[in-house]
C-alpha cells in the first residue's frame, strides 16, 4: 500500500471525485476516483478528446448535473461509467481502471495503495 486518495484520509464525499497519482503500467499516471453512495469507479484522468487532464486544478473537478465535465473543452461524461454523454467527444469513453468495492474500499487491480470511499463518520 502505498498512499490513501485525497480529501482528508482518502475519503470522497458523496456524488463527489478525487484524484490520486498511482503507478500504471509503470507510468506514474493520474487517476480520477468517483464515489456513488458505496460504490466508486475509477478512471486515467485523460479526456478521449484531447488528451488533456480533466480537473481545472489538480485533483478539482467540475461536476454539473451529475455529469464530470472536462475543464478544457467541456465534454461531459457519466460519472460512474466514464460515457462521454456531451460535447466533442460524445460516445468515447474514458479509460476506467479495474477495481474492486470491498468493505467501503476501492482496491485496483495491479496497483500498489488503495482508496477509501466510506462516508465520514
Amino acid at each position: 500500500m502505498r498512499g490513501w486518495g485525497p480529501m482528508g484520509g482518502g475519503e470522497i464525499p458523496e456524488g463527489g471525485g478525487g484524484e490520486v497519482e498511482a503507478c500504471v503500467e509503470g507510468i506514474e499516471e493520474s487517476l480520477i476516483l468517483m464515489r456513488s453512495g458505496v460504490h466508486a469507479a475509477a478512471f486515467l484522468n485523460v479526456c478521449p478528446h484531447a488528451g488533456r487532464r480533466l480537473d481545472w486544478a489538480p485533483g478539482q473537478f467540475l461536476i454539473d448535473q451529475g455529469h464530470l465535465v472536462c475543464a478544457v473543452h467541456g465534454a461531459s461524461f457519466e460519472r460512474m461509467t466514464g460515457i462521454c454523454v456531451g460535447g466533442p467527444c460524445r460516445g468515447n469513453s474514458l479509460r476506467a481502471v479495474a477495481g474492486v468495492d470491498r468493505d467501503g474500499w476501492l482496491l485496483l487491480d495491479a496497483f500498489e495503495w488503495v482508496a477509501s470511499f466510506k462516508p465520514a463518520a
